[in-house]
Order: structure tokens, then sequence, then C-alpha cells
């Protein structure tokens, strides 16, 4: 296999799983002084192209949310629902996906869940206005079959690159977060502009999910090699040697997944960090689903376009906020990383620091956001682009905390827990609960396109003081990274 080591180990050596490899006397482990070689990097790009498909499928339904509520004639509470469903069955097979990949052929998992989820997203393409409930299934499923992609393909990068490719290719990873959200926006309401019926959104990325299978099987290899603490050993003019001992010790015990849980819930890096990726879930969640639909009541009660009717509907907030999210989002990513490994050389608590910073200034846009909404549009789309530049900073640096401090043999095991963990308590609930509150306040008061959107209006604000909560969870990061990393160094 074309990868980082580049090594022949015996029978026993091999270990694919979450179990360290029993290790006899064998020959030397040979580190190639380039990297991982173009093979690396090609099988880094489709596996970003995935990433891409991935989170456009996520939102599709946010960009055509308007003309979907509809078409189903849903409330803001059911239709905040759809989003909930999506995420709470992802987050459920986070944690199963995550033992699969620390224990069996990655590759096979990741080309099952691209096929599964892509022929989901088609397959919804053809449910009529009769049949919401199987809408809201189809939404649960696609969430099922992504959630095998993020959880194990960035272990894949990770095993890949040494630490300071690994950042990059990271950062490049999941610059596709942002850019593939942005895209399922301007897909989704561009094709529903351009054919008058929304679902052939729903028909364009099974097709580019049909491609990454194609490309998966074809560049990435069967098995990809784990970095373990054996790799990572002893390095003379380049080569790692694997030290020889006796035969029939390990080097390192094998463990269940309940130990696997219980190291984890010890690692207080871990648990901090995922507490302040919850917070970003939720607010990303909150206004990924909703900000399109928000500012047309913005617009409506400005008088800047007239009140939708029947479907079809204008998408031209999705298209915009589509645009602003692909591009706050490549730029945070990229920001986020080269700052981070700047800083680093100076303070080894940079990364949690630079993610507390960037959460308590993403609050505060967004506060003035909500604000500024219902005197001046433009206004609105200036400080929501600083507010997304700013959370997009941390999605890169949050997931490299994770690789420092988490042992390699339990890094998809972690990432799968702070997926579910992140989910659960962020995106799972968000969109739904700002829904839930926006229909209380409206049912105080009597129907009103002014209500509307004051009723959605303050159901926001609570994504602004979540964010300052995130803050502060990455700041108690900063209080025990070191020694984490430390700890799983050894």
């Amino acid at each position: 296999e074309d990868t980082s080591l580049q090594s022949q180990p015996l029978p026993e050596e091999r270990n694919y799983g979450a179990t360290a490899a029993q290790v006899s006397p064998g020959p030397a482990v040979s580190m190639s002084r380039s990297g991982p070689g173009r093979r690396g990097y090609l099988i880094a790009a489709v596996l970003c192209y995935g990433n891409l498909i991935n989170f456009m499928d996520w939102f599709l339904v946010p960009g055509i949310l308007l003309v979907v509520q509809k078409y189903f004639e849903l409330s803001d509470g059911d239709t905040g629902l759809l989003q909930t469903v999506f995420i709470l069955c992802y987050m459920v097979a986070a944690p199963i996906f995550g033992y699969l990949g620390d224990r069996y052929n990655r590759k096979i998992i990741l080309g099952a869940g691209i096929f599964f989820w892509s022929g989901v997203t088609l397959s919804s393409s053809f449910i009529t206005e009769s049949y919401s409930w199987i809408f809201f299934l189809s939404r649960g499923l696609v969430g099922l079959g992504t959630a095998s992609y993020s959880t194990v393909a960035p272990t894949i990068i990770a095993d890949l690159f040494e630490e300071g490719k690994r950042t990059t290719m990271l950062s490049i990873f999941y610059i596709f977060i942002p850019v593939g959200s942005g895209l399922g926006y301007v897909l989704a309401a561009g094709m529903a502009e351009a054919t008058g019926d929304w679902h052939w959104a729903f028909r364009i990325t099974p097709c580019m999910g049909a491609l990454a299978l194609v490309l998966l099987i074809l560049v990435v290899p069967q098995r990809t090699q784990r970095r373990t603490a054996a790799h990572r050993a002893l390095s003379i003019s380049g080569t790692i040697r694997v030290a020889a001992e006796k035969p029939g010790v390990h080097r390192a015990a094998k463990t269940t997944w309940c130990q696997d849980m219980v190291s984890l819930a010890k690692n207080w890096s871990f648990v901090w960090s995922s507490l302040g990726l919850t917070a970003m879930a939720f607010v990303t969640g909150a206004l990924g689903m909703w900000i399109p639909l928000f500012l047309y009541r913005a617009q409506v009660v400005q008088g800047l376009v007239t009140p939708c009717v029947h479907e079809p509907c204008s998408s031209s907030n999705s298209l915009i906020f589509g645009g602003i999210t692909i591009g706050t989002g490549i730029l945070g990513v990229i920001a986020g990383a080269e700052v981070a490994r700047r800083l680093r050389k100076i303070n080894n608590k940079a990364d949690p620091l630079i993610c507390a910073a960037s959460m308590f200034i993403s609050a505060l846009f967004l506060y003035i956001a909500l604000m500024v909404a219902q005197t001046n549009i433009l206004s609105t789309f200036i400080f929501l682009a600083f507010g997304e530049l700013f959370l997009s900073v941390n999605w890169a640096v949050v997931t490299d905390i994770l690789l420092y401090v988490v042992t390699p043999r339990r890094q998809s095991t972690a990432i799968a827990l702070q997926i579910l963990v992140s989910h659960l308590l962020g995106d799972a609930g968000s969109p739904y609960l700002v829904g839930i509150i926006s229909n209380t306040i409206q049912a105080k008061h009597a129907h009103s396109f002014q209500w509307s959107f004051w009723s959605m209006q303050y159901s926001f604000i609570l994504c602004a003081f979540v964010a300052v909560f995130g803050g502060g969870f990455f700041l108690l990061t900063s209080f025990y990274i070191e020694e984490d990393r430390k700890e799983a160094e050894q």
C-alpha cells in the first residue's frame, strides 16, 4: 500500500482495528523522507470530494426550505423537525461506524455509506405531497449513510500524513464542510429555480456520489496502515525501527469498547473540546436550517419582497447565503489552520485559545446581525458573513486537537463519540428548538408577517448565548491540553 509508512510487516504484526498488534522480532519499518507521495495526496483528494457531496446532501433541504414548507404544509416546528430527524439518525449511527472503523476495513465502510445515502437521496426526489412522512424517513436514512463517512474518512487522512502535513490536509478536508454546505444551498435553490420543481434538487448529488464511489474503489487501497505508537517509537536517520521484543509480548493491550469510553471520559481535553464543538454545532445547525427563511421574513417586513402564498417561491436568499457560506468557510478554515500553525510555535495552548476567541467574536457578530435584520438586509448579510467566518476558523483545529490528545487506536471511536455528543446536544435539537420557540411566540399573538419575523428573531438570540458558552468550553480545554497531549504521545 502507498502510505507514508512503507512497510511489509509480518502477518502477526498487521493491525487494522482498535487493538495493537503483537510484535515479534522483525525487519525495520522504513519511512520515506518525502512523505506519503502522490498516491497519498490522490487518496486525500478523493476523500475530500466525498466530503463535499456529504455536506451538499446535508443542506439540500435548507436550501429550498420555504418551498418544502409550502409543499408539505408544515409549521415552523414540523419544518425544524426535518433536520432534527436527519441529525438524530446521523448521531445514532456514528458510534456504530466508529466501532466498525476501528476494527474492520474502512474502504468497505466508506463505499457502502456513499452507495446507501446516494440511493436514498435519489429515491426521495419522487415523493409527493401526500407522503410527507416518507420524506421525513428518507432524511433520517440519509443521515445514517453520511455518518459512516464523517466518522471514518478523517482517520484515513490522519494515517497518511505526518503531524505538520496532517494539519494542512485536515484543513483542506474540512474546508469542504462549509463549501459543501454552501453548494448544497446553491444547488437546491438553483435547480428549483431552473426547473420549477424542487424535486430535481435531489437528483444531482446521487450522480456525484456514483462518481465518488468509483474513485474510492479505484484509488483508495483495500487496507490503509494505521499509525500507532509502534510506528513512532524509534527514529534513526529517517528510518523507524520496531524495537525487538520477546515473542508473545504485546506492544499495547487489547481494549474493549467500554474501556475506550472510560479512557475518553477521563481525557478532559477531549471532553471540553467536544462540548465546545457541541456549541458550534448548535449554532451552525440552527443558522443553516433557518437563516434563508429568516431573511425572507425580514424582507417581507421591510416590503422588499411580496409574501409567497403558493410554491414555487423565490430562493434568492439561499443562493446568497450559500455563496457566503462557501467563501467564509474556505477563508475561515485556511485562516484557522495558518494561525494555529504559527501560534503553536510560541504557545502550546494555542489551539483551544484560538477556538475560544473565535467563538466569542462569532457570538458578537451573530447578535448584531439579528438586531439589524429588520432595518437593513445588507448589514445583516455582512454581519452574518463575519459570524460564519469565525465559526469556520474552528473546524480543522478542533479535529486536530482530538487527533493529538487521543491515542491512535481510539481515534475512530473518539470521533464517533464526539459526533454523537455534538449532534445530540447541538444541531439535532437546535433547528427544532428554534422552530418550537417561534411557534410558541406566534401562538400568543395574532398572525401577522411582523410577528412571524419577530418570533424567529427572538428564537435566534439563543444561538448567540450558546456560542458564548462554547468559547468558555474551549478555554477550559486549554487548562488540560498539554498534559493530555503528552499522555497520548506516550
